[in-house]
């Protein structure tokens, strides 16, 4: 990690404290800081050829596109892209479960976040009856071993769970449907997942029991208040990538050479009406 990123510790700090929401000022100019450090490790892993694969699962509303739009905010997109797959077609369905994620995984100096990932299966899938019990299972078998590989590959692979609680997701579910900038994000299934909490929550402590491994262990984020968990998510993550800072090479931009260009008339060009 860089010198400049230091570990921070609290006595009070714990899955059961209760916690006041963080101040909006603190809390932009601590996203920067993480940001700028961010930005550091990214260029580490493109430097050092690594491959680095997050993964970003949990409840309905919980905060993962928030938390994911933050990291990736200040990255080269040709370094960290994000993957966010829709229903799997006819021709996916026939494939081997993890063929469709595999040809989405990094190469080397890529890091890949997955918005949801190939553990749809041990959750939405289970839960909703979209997979065969014995696919289920299999499943759950094959998980862990299909993680090790990758791992032995030589890919580094980092699991989040954000946990939400009922009231917190039913206030956010609120706010999407209410607001016409957010409704898009509301849909049938996240109605169905109220009607299924205690069926999600068995599959996840299913999911939990077969995949929160010692060489892949899942780290399971408190995700009531949006800020904090942002915060706290990206501050992990840059303790678990081991990385220094890369020194540029000093810059002098040279005068623009004009010589030879005559430009064309700006009346024969269709320029956007100014309206602001």
């Amino acid at each position: 990690m860089s010198k400049g990123h230091k570990q921070k510790k609290s006595e009070n700090s714990g899955p059961e404290r209760k916690l006041s929401r963080l101040d909006k000022k603190f809390y932009f100019k601590e996203l920067e800081q993480l940001q700028l450090e961010l930005v550091k490790m990214h260029e580490w892993v493109k430097a050092k050829e690594m491959r680095v694969v997050v993964l970003f699962e949990g409840r309905d509303a919980a905060g993962k596109g928030g938390v994911i739009k933050r990291i990736n905010q200040r990255l080269n997109p040709r370094i960290c892209r994000v993957v966010a797959l829709g229903v799997p077609t006819e021709r996916e369905v026939s494939q081997w479960y993890f063929q469709r994620y595999v040809t989405h995984l990094p190469a080397a100096g890529e890091i890949v976040l997955f918005d949801r990932s190939w553990y749809n299966r041990a959750g939405v899938e289970h839960v909703m009856g979209f997979c065969t019990d014995e696919e289920y299972w299999d499943y759950l078998r094959s998980c862990p071993r299909f993680e090790e590989m990758l791992i032995h590959s030589g890919i580094t692979v980092i699991k989040y769970w954000f946990s939400v609680s009922d009231e917190e997701q039913e206030k956010r579910f609120r706010e999407r449907i209410n607001d016409p900038l957010k409704r898009w994000k509301f849909s049938e299934m996240d109605l169905e997942s109220r009607t299924r909490w205690s069926e999600y929550s068995k599959a996840k402590d299913e999911m939990f029991a077969y995949t929160d491994t010692k060489i892949c262990p899942w780290y399971v984020v408190n995700a009531d208040d949006k800020r904090k968990a942002r915060l706290n998510t990206i501050h992990h993550l840059l303790s678990l990538i081991p990385y220094e800072e890369i020194k540029h090479k000093k810059i002098d931009l040279v005068p623009i050479n004009m010589e030879g260009y005559v430009r064309p008339p700006l009346s024969e060009q269709t320029f956007i009406p100014e309206i602001y």
